[in-house]
């Protein structure tokens, strides 16, 4: 452990670990993923994904290992218990902080499938990363206004196709499909410029597990709910590196796939998104509670 280092220097130090794990795995990631995009069958793709995501675990594993070494942080993780590698899991978690990535992947890295995350489009250009995420066919989303689309309407459903697209391929082999369904992350001035019934949550979106689920939704055996608290308050970045989240709790409970009760007459599409965005508001409401009872707790010890 070197955690006994100054800040500032474990920061760095952290960041240039980091940055060797990235410049070692994503090579590789985008050199194999090619050979799936000059070759596109679903036998060369059967054969190539397999090593794909050996080649994403094994740079997490780096992550993991980087984070041992210089991260004091105490771990409260509850909920690992009957997870599958060979299942295909909708994962759903609150959103804080860019760390909550890290957090999740070393969690849940060889537990259950790779995580795929939905991103936003621009981060496409993100230099080496962007690389790397269209290499694991992460959908990249561009989340337009519901008045941008009014103004450009040729727009609108773009983004269902995308979804549908990325869940097709998903179908081939098991697949953990990852949501923050709050879109963002959860600040302050983002919940009072929402107006959030919630305490420590912004509100949910259901229109990309609803996409996830009409794409696919035969194929998830499960529901993964996730929060994430820091009880010592929400760290950037930038402080995770310098090795200052001292504590971090991972609760995770499985759940049922949601089913739409769909009327006579009524949209399908349209049925199983009211179903989904009645169970995500109920849902968020208990995870709220969950997270209060968890910061007021944690805060005691």
């Amino acid at each position: 452990m070197l955690n006994f280092l100054p800040a500032p220097v474990l920061g760095l130090l952290a960041s240039a670990l980091l940055l060797l794990n990235i410049l070692l795995w994503v090579p590789l990631l985008v050199l194999v993923s090619l050979f799936k995009l000059l070759l596109p069958f679903k036998s060369v793709r059967l054969a190539i994904d397999p090593l794909l995501l050996q080649i994403a675990q094994a740079w997490i594993s780096g992550n993991s290992g980087w984070m041992r070494l210089t991260q004091a942080m105490r771990w409260d993780v509850t909920g690992l218990d009957d997870l599958s590698r060979q299942q295909w899991y909708l994962v759903l978690c609150n959103h804080q902080s860019w760390v909550d990535i890290l957090v999740l992947q070393h969690v849940l890295n060889r537990r259950i499938p790779l995580l795929k995350f939905f991103l936003k489009k621009e981060l496409i250009w993100v230099p080496i990363m962007g690389l790397a995420w269209w290499a694991l066919e992460f959908p990249f989303m561009r989340r337009r206004s519901e008045a941008y689309l009014l103004q450009h309407p040729q727009e609108r459903g773009k983004d269902a196709a995308t979804t549908r697209a990325a869940c097709e391929k998903y179908a081939l082999i098991p697949t953990s499909v990852m949501n923050f369904v709050e879109g963002t992350r959860c600040t302050a001035a983002k919940q009072l410029r929402q107006q959030s019934p919630y305490q420590h949550l912004l509100k949910p979106k259901a229109g990309g597990i609803t996409l996830a689920l009409d794409a696919m939704g035969e194929k998830f055996g499960a529901v993964l709910n996730i929060t994430i608290a820091y009880p010592d308050g929400t760290p950037n970045f930038w402080q995770f590196l310098q090795g200052r989240v001292p504590r971090v709790v991972v609760h995770m409970r499985t759940l049922a796939v949601p089913q739409a009760q769909c009327s006579p007459g009524q949209n399908p599409e349209q049925a199983l998104r009211e179903t989904c965005q009645v169970w995500l508001n109920q849902l968020w409401r208990e995870k709220d509670a969950e997270l209060g009872q968890l910061l007021t707790k944690e805060n005691r010890l």
